[in-house]
């Protein structure tokens, strides 16, 4: 049995590169019994999906020209 720093170091990975079957494998049944890391990869991938739609320009744009 997968141990809760391995999956979490999978679901890490997971949103730089592909998965291997066995690792995809192991995480699945790893969070269909840990509540603890389910929740985990759930924050993973909500950070992830926050940081790919961050746009800095907006932040440049709000503070002038000046960067204040």
């Amino acid at each position: 049995m997968m141990m809760c720093k391995e999956a979490t170091r999978l679901m890490s990975l997971r949103q730089d590169r592909p998965l291997t079957f066995q690792e995809r494998l192991s995480l699945r049944l790893h969070l269909s019994m840990c509540s603890a890391c389910r929740e985990c990869d759930r924050q993973f991938t909500l950070l992830h999906e926050a940081g790919r739609r961050y746009h800095p320009e907006h932040d440049d744009a709000e503070q002038g020209d000046d960067g204040h």
